[in-house]
């Protein structure tokens, strides 16, 4: 986590303060369910809540000497609750302050991501229906192919982002479990109704089996879904700087007054928020495979999925979280440009129609072989030599035995391309 990069409220789930008092109030809520079985006494439970407190320098402190966090914070929040502090951690393990505390912080992680998602997913469809029928050129290979619009465009990644939101609701389900079940999670030592009673109040789901710790195919899972999430970042992202290039200009990024593209260069307009977001989507997939290797652990528990969680939990989230609110901001924002379309969509002199043209040779009886050799013969003349593509098919004979000037006219209607506009965005946005 860096501040360039990092939106407050997603920051605080990972501060310091934020995970002691987490792990405080699973201590507390912990004794509270012990105290209704009558292994603590209720008094005593009582005063965790009245006089748990802790100080995070303290807390550093004792770790130097004792290097183990849990230890350190159970011996600074005992010098404040006094003899009664001895009841607390009855039958737990560090993993179950540990593993139910992250589960905390990714849960609230995931309902900020979704929120995000959700105003992506506002601007996305807001700038769709705007452009539903600006005519614009489709490419295959970075190749002019047929005419598409620009709302369709927007809508696709808006579908992406619709899926993308149903995985981070699936996350969060799937994160969301409470470990409270004592040494290699047997419950010996502590009943599992205690584990229960702080699920509730954590607002969390009982783990079925932990042995010890949460199984990490749940965390992998999560991490997961980021990193799928930042891909469709990315590919939004891309969409844009290359729709921002010089040579098509049909997008950008919106540049504000004052704004400077180059320390060189004063014309320059750069996609510096795309090219930035595809590389905060780097950041976020780098996370994934850490994650992954975190499933395999030594029997019961080890904790080498610890420093990569302490690690990638706070980076992952934090990094997408911006990113996202910077992906709406640039949606929101985003210049386009329908007249600088069209040329585009011109430029090639009606080429984009030469699958209408094979399918009517096809229909008139033409083979389909002789069909596309006619078709692309006039093609690459209209290609190499800039003619226009109806005018030479106009003067193919060989064509002309099959269709008449009028049905070339016909094949070049740019209306033909969008008259499936309305269905697809019922799709998408019927479901939204």
């Amino acid at each position: 986590m860096i501040p360039r990069y990092s939106r407050p409220d997603m920051t605080a789930i990972w501060e310091p303060e934020t995970r002691f008092q987490i792990w405080l109030e699973i201590e507390a809520h912990a004794c509270d369910a012990m105290a209704e079985l009558g292994v603590v006494p209720k008094d005593a439970a009582k005063a965790i809540w009245e006089r748990g407190a802790f100080e995070i320098d303290r807390i550093d402190e004792i770790e130097r000497e004792t290097k183990h966090d849990v230890i350190a914070f159970l011996t600074n929040v005992a010098e404040h609750v006094g003899d009664e502090a001895r009841f607390l951690h009855q039958g737990m393990t560090s993993s179950d302050v540990l593993d139910t505390c992250l589960a905390v912080q990714l849960t609230r992680a995931a309902d900020i991501l979704i929120a995000d998602l959700d105003a992506l997913l506002a601007a996305l469809q807001k700038r769709a229906e705007e452009h539903k029928y600006t005519v614009t050129i489709g490419r295959s290979h970075a190749i002019h192919a047929e005419p598409t619009t620009f709302g369709l465009k927007l809508a696709g990644h808006h579908a992406a982002f619709q899926r993308a939101r149903q995985r981070m609701v699936a996350a969060r389900a799937e994160i969301s479990t409470c470990a409270i079940s004592g040494a290699v999670g047997t419950f010996a030592n502590i009943d599992p109704s205690v584990e229960a009673h702080v699920a509730a109040k954590m607002g969390l789901t009982v783990e079925p089996l932990s042995t010890q710790v949460i199984p990490r195919d749940r965390h992998a899972m999560f991490f997961a879904v980021l990193g799928i999430g930042a891909s469709s970042l990315e590919n939004l992202a891309v969409e844009v700087r290359h729709l921002q290039r010089t040579e098509l200009r049909e997008a950008e990024e919106y540049f504000s007054p004052g704004q400077k593209g180059s320390s060189a260069m004063p014309h320059k307009r750069n996609p510096v928020l795309t090219e930035n977001l595809t590389g905060l989507a780097r950041i976020v997939r780098s996370a994934v495979t850490p994650a992954m290797e975190n499933v395999a652990l030594w029997h019961e528990r080890d904790i080498s999925h610890s420093s990569v969680e302490r690690i990638i939990g706070p980076d992952a989230t934090v990094t997408l979280d911006f990113a996202l609110g910077r992906a709406t901001g640039l949606i929101e924002k985003l210049v386009v440009y329908p007249d600088q379309m069209q040329r585009n969509l011109d430029q090639l002199g009606g080429l984009h129609n030469s699958q209408r043209v094979l399918l009517a040779l096809t229909q008139a009886g033409m083979s389909r072989e002789d069909a596309y050799r006619a078709v692309q013969k006039n093609a690459m003349e209209s290609w190499q030599d800039g003619k226009n593509f109806a005018e030479l098919l106009k003067t193919d004979t060989v064509i002309g035995d099959y269709l008449s000037h009028a049905d070339l006219d016909d094949l070049f209607d740019l209306e033909y391309h969008t008259k499936h506009v309305d269905t697809i965005f019922n799709r998408v946005f019927g479901a939204a």
